[in-house]
């Protein structure tokens, strides 16, 4: 008695557990691309390693907005 698709412990035939390994793996990297690019705007706006003065040289604002303003055009 065998059946036209076999089907698994997780109740997917093969086809449908290709469907949802794709669709698994594209909201995986979608999920990564964003925790990167919010990773990267937090150290933009505060270095995880402070220079020699520590965080003091980042609090001036216009120094802050100059440095980010070359970056957006």
């Amino acid at each position: 008695m065998s059946s036209p698709q076999s089907v698994s412990l997780s109740g997917m035939t093969e086809s449908e557990a290709q469907e949802f390994h794709g669709y698994y793996m594209q909201g995986f990297g979608i999920f990564t691309a964003i925790a990167v690019v919010a990773h990267l705007l937090v150290w933009l706006w505060r270095p995880w390693i402070p220079g020699p003065d520590g965080y003091a040289s980042l609090e001036s604002v216009n120094q802050t907005v100059s440095t980010l303003l070359p970056m957006l055009s």
